[in-house]
């Protein structure tokens, strides 16, 4: 083996498990007389490349050029290389010869997820798209060729971005560059103490309407206008008018937009189309959810952040200081940093003039006629056509709106309309004088809980985070956090705690009426009086029943099992532990994990 290691740039198939491909042994690079050009197309493969490169190929603009690697999974160099960008999502690299059919095979095979490039047997890099080699005669190659500048070694630091999350081989680079790398301080946010109830732009028309107000989340909130469960009842059966501009509305733009969110965000970015949303999840790097939210892609380098109020200032504060490179982004390799070119913007800033944005929920199954009442026939059918989850941009009766289908309330149809603050009252208002003849009602926070409670959604601080520190996975949302991605911030953390869960939450319903309320942390036992978990939240549904949620042990969750709730165990001084025994439990059973709409 050593002999053969000696030859310099000489092929040997060496069978590893897990790599279906061979690898190369080399000492040192072999001298590139010929050149071959690949061209590589597709709409991801800036990011693909990215991982694929140890050079910043998100960062690269247009017609500009570049030395790079393209390394082995194990970190060895499998080729120099030079990587020049032509457009948005279309490159060339050109290769030495020796290596062409070696480094074109890999990234096709890479491209349609055919192989294992590390350890981590879940990720694979974005996909697929188009390599193929540009004909010698042709101008472009041979413009490429001239061009071309191969590094010599790893320590070339024109050809190496070693501050990146993620790229193949990134092991070995570290290794090389480690002393002069450093670590970037962890992130810390304190949250402002003594601060006034904020109020939204409606305060005044909820006053108007004799809403009740409670403080929120720092803010001065409509809690009910009638009762909780006539507004309940009007968001199942007609449609509920929501003011939820407390929540925060950011925007990501720029070139480097999407390479940034896909890598500080849980769900996959790159599968998202123009007019499209998505529910995700902000994570730390060590795993813990620091909120969830709805991306909408509204142009294809610009997306608009919808987060929790009481989140609003905190994810401002992560988002900028992960953007700036200021913060750990990965506790393993503590100088990894983002460098992509983004713009972001608090669109409930007022600085932004007409830009600025903020919430109003229509939700029903009378919201679309409503909206439709107002709007020309043309938007009428654009709504009409408009699926769950997409979004557009209208005029309605004066009104410069982005709407989508989108809510929180679990009702199949519901829009969620965002508008200038300072048309915000006069939006609202119109709403609900169009909304008469359907049954429209003003709604508050307790509509809102509750609606979202029967529904089975979950809520930050209850079923996600809160005191007993829920992942998407504990709360029955896995699916929106993407494993395949390579990276993206509190990955590695996350994955080592859903290998160890043990719990999930379900959805359950009192069988008894006229029983307190259960809240936040009560503990769940099974028949023999034994804890098997605790309730994150609780409200009275449509047909009057109480109906919540719980984190329970996974044994205890299919449907129609009985269970007890222990009504005020939450506030007791030592909480129960899993496994404790309590008596008088009210009787309860598991139905199915959301509602059937």
């Amino acid at each position: 083996m050593a002999e053969l290691a000696a030859r310099a740039g000489a092929d040997v198939e060496l069978p590893r498990s897990g790599y279906p491909h061979y690898w190369f042994l080399t000492d040192r690079l072999p001298a590139a007389e010929g050149k071959v050009v690949l061209e590589i197309q597709g709409d991801r493969a800036a990011e693909f490349l990215d991982a694929a490169l140890t050079q910043q190929v998100v960062g690269l603009k247009a017609h500009e050029g570049a030395p790079t690697f393209v390394l082995e999974g194990d970190g060895r160099i499998m080729s120099s290389a030079y990587v020049i960008r032509d457009g948005p999502q279309a490159f060339r690299l050109v290769i030495p010869e020796e290596r062409a059919g070696r480094v074109a095979a890999w990234l096709r095979d890479l491209s349609d997820g055919y192989v294992r490039f590390d350890e981590d047997i879940w990720a694979k890099l974005p996909g697929p798209l188009r390599v193929r080699e540009i004909p010698a005669e042709d101008p472009r190659a041979a413009s490429a060729r001239a061009q071309a500048r191969f590094p010599q070694d790893l320590a070339e630091a024109a050809a190496v971005a070693p501050h990146k999350p993620f790229f193949i081989g990134y092991r070995t680079v570290d290794s090389v560059h480690r002393d002069r790398l450093g670590s970037l301080p962890a992130f810390s946010y304190a949250e402002p103490e003594g601060a006034p109830l904020k109020r939204t732009p409606l305060y005044e028309l909820h006053r108007e309407l004799r809403a009740k107000m409670i403080p929120f989340a720092g803010w001065e909130m409509p809690v009910w206008y009638t009762s909780v469960s006539e507004e309940h009842r009007a968001v199942r059966t007609a449609a509920g008018l929501f003011d939820v501009s407390h929540m925060g509305v950011l925007e990501v733009s720029g070139p480097g937009a999407r390479a940034f969110l896909e890598r500080v965000t849980t769900n996959d970015v790159m599968a998202l189309r123009v007019g499209e949303s998505q529910y995700t999840y902000l994570l730390d790097p060590d795993g813990h959810v620091l909120d969830d939210l709805i991306l909408y892609a509204l142009a294809p380098d610009r997306y608009m952040l919808v987060v929790n109020a009481a989140n609003n200032d905190r994810d401002w504060a992560w988002l900028n200081a992960v953007a700036r490179g200021e913060v750990q982004i990965d506790r393993e390799r503590p100088w990894a940093m983002l460098t992509d070119e983004v713009i972001l913007r608090d669109l409930r800033d007022r600085r932004w003039g007409e830009d600025c944005r903020v919430d109003i929920a229509l939700q029903g199954p009378q919201a679309l006629k409503i909206l439709q009442s107002l709007a020309d026939e043309g938007t009428g059918a654009r709504l009409a056509a408009l699926q769950r989850g997409q979004v557009l941009r209208a005029e309605i009766q004066g009104f410069d709106l982005i709407i989508s289908r989108t809510g929180y309330t679990g009702e199949r149809i519901g829009y969620e309309l965002f508008v200038h603050p300072d048309r915000a009252p006069a939006l609202f208002e119109r709403l609900l004088d169009a909304g008469k003849p359907f049954g429209l009602q003003p709604c508050g926070l307790g509509a809102r809980d509750s609606t979202r409670t029967e529904a089975g959604l979950p809520l930050y601080g209850h079923e996600l985070a809160g005191p007993f520190d829920l992942t998407p996975g504990d709360a029955g949302f896995a699916s929106f956090v993407k494993l395949y991605k390579p990276f993206f911030i509190g990955r590695k953390a996350y994955m080592a705690r859903e290998a160890k869960r043990t719990m999930e939450v379900v959805r359950f319903r009192i069988i008894e009426k006229g029983v307190r309320l259960p809240k936040l942390g009560d503990a769940v036992v099974d028949r023999r009086g034994r804890v098997i978990g605790y309730v994150t939240s609780c409200a009275m549904d449509t047909e009057g029943l109480l109906t919540g949620m719980a984190w329970i042990e996974r044994s205890y969750q299919a449907e129609g099992t009985p269970i007890g709730i222990v009504v005020g165990s939450g506030s007791l001084p030592e909480r129960p532990k899993v496994g404790d025994r309590l008596n008088v439990p009210i009787p309860a059973k598991v139905v199915s994990r959301f509602i059937s709409r």
